[in-house]
């Protein structure tokens, strides 16, 4: 092949001007493909955590009662029912049985980053002659802060659930009037209550999330919701989000409950997210066929200004097998050097634009990063582009005939 590199490399370098704008054109392109890919890509990480709010990757609960048809006792075959009319039962606070068990399952899974159980179910706040209906967490509050972010949520004091202890979303501590050291009274369906301080406020970017929940401690919600020792449910962070329905599939394999991911539960967003990701394809499809077309014109022309060069080389006996390699491995070369600059300029590229671009909040959209496998793959993939776009100019360069080709 050393034939074919040093014939590709000077038939390259006699191109001058015309190989240098091939090559920045190709970067240009691979640049764009790089950055947009790595912008989209961060950007749907976003949408997805800010949308989310505190919403676990796999959420485990206990199994739905089911209410069946009552057969006679004894029957056989198909014995007609008693009772064929069945109303679907009513679902009551239940506990995840044998939880304990289930979490020590749950930490030996590979894919699982944070585990945390909690205790929720339905309850009423009240400060004064305000009271509003809402849904009382018991956490614990390091694990769910793991899986959830909600220290990061925190406006005003801090994450802290001791007994005694409530945490308040924004909106529902202006309704209720109160701040932080202010007392409120918790009761439940199945508990009087009691009277809480009110140690952090939290603002997960919604009004109707932030009017939904208080959070307590793990053993406060138990009592208040008389499942003493129980958990309604095991929420869990998985190490990548865009996994999670292979994680969850996989779990509830081995878990005999219910096992939901994000993914199963917000399809609205997902398809959304599909259909971003589906523009996104379809973008670089469009910057990559501008590359190939760009490769193959300048490679086609190649062949017609150095026609009597290739009818020289087959006079001298050169194969029309080392001739297609000559350029082909020219296509491979400018996809290479192209990638290679258009990884950095994508990179450049996403590092001033994420300097740029911020939310409403004045938060950044994305943070720029190395993203190894996508620039490996864009430069695989701009070599396999390279030569196939130099397929046809090679092809017809092999089959030139060196006695006409000389005569040009």
């Amino acid at each position: 092949m050393r034939f074919e590199w040093i014939v590709a490399l000077r038939f390259l370098r006699e191109g001058g001007l015309q190989t240098a704008l091939i090559v920045v054109g190709a970067a240009l392109g691979i640049s764009f493909i790089v950055f947009i890919t790595g912008f989209l890509g961060e950007l749907q990480r976003d949408i997805v955590q800010r949308t989310l709010g505190v919403q676990p990757h796999v959420t485990i609960k206990p199994l739905e009662e089911v209410a069946r048809p009552l057969r006679p006792e004894r029957a056989q075959g198909d014995a007609p029912l008693v009772l064929s009319d069945v109303q679907p039962r009513g679902q009551r606070l239940r506990s995840i049985d044998q939880w304990q068990a289930t979490v020590a399952q749950l930490r030996e899974n590979g894919d699982v980053r944070a585990i945390s159980p909690l205790a929720a179910g339905p309850g009423l706040v009240t400060r004064g002659d305000s009271n509003k209906s809402l849904t009382i967490v018991g956490i614990v509050a390091e694990p769910y802060a793991a899986v959830t972010r909600l220290d990061q949520k925190l406006v005003e004091g801090r994450l802290q659930v001791d007994p005694g202890d409530v945490l308040l979303g924004r909106d529902l501590a202006e309704d209720l009037g109160v701040g932080i050291g202010d007392t409120v009274r918790l009761s439940t369906p199945s508990s009087s209550g009691d009277t809480y301080r009110v140690r952090g406020i939290f603002d997960l970017g919604a009004k109707n999330l932030n009017q939904l929940y208080a959070y307590v401690g793990l053993a406060t919600a138990q009592a208040l919701h008389a499942l003493p020792g129980g958990v309604t449910s095991i929420e869990v962070t998985v190490d990548d989000l865009w996994d999670a329905e292979r994680v969850a599939t996989d779990l509830a394999r081995t878990i005999p409950h219910l096992v939901e991911s994000w993914i199963r539960t917000n399809r609205q967003l997902m398809v959304a997210l599909s259909n971003q990701t589906l523009m996104t394809r379809m973008i670089r499809m469009c910057f990559g066929l501008v590359v190939a077309i760009g490769v193959a014109s300048v490679l086609m022309v190649a062949v017609v200004q150095k026609t009597r060069e290739i009818g020289i080389l087959r006079a001298m006996g050169t194969t029309r097998g080392r001739v297609l390699r000559v350029f082909l491995l020219q296509g491979a070369i400018i996809g290479l050097i192209g990638s290679v600059l258009g990884c950095a300029l994508g990179y450049a590229l996403a590092r001033f634009m994420s300097g740029v671009l911020t939310s409403a909040d004045g938060a950044r959209l994305f943070t720029a990063h190395v993203d190894l496998p996508l620039y490996l793959y864009t430069t695989v993939g701009a070599i396999l582009l390279g030569v196939i776009a130099a397929a046809l100019p090679a092809r017809r360069a092999s089959r030139l005939d060196p006695a006409q080709a000389i005569r040009m």
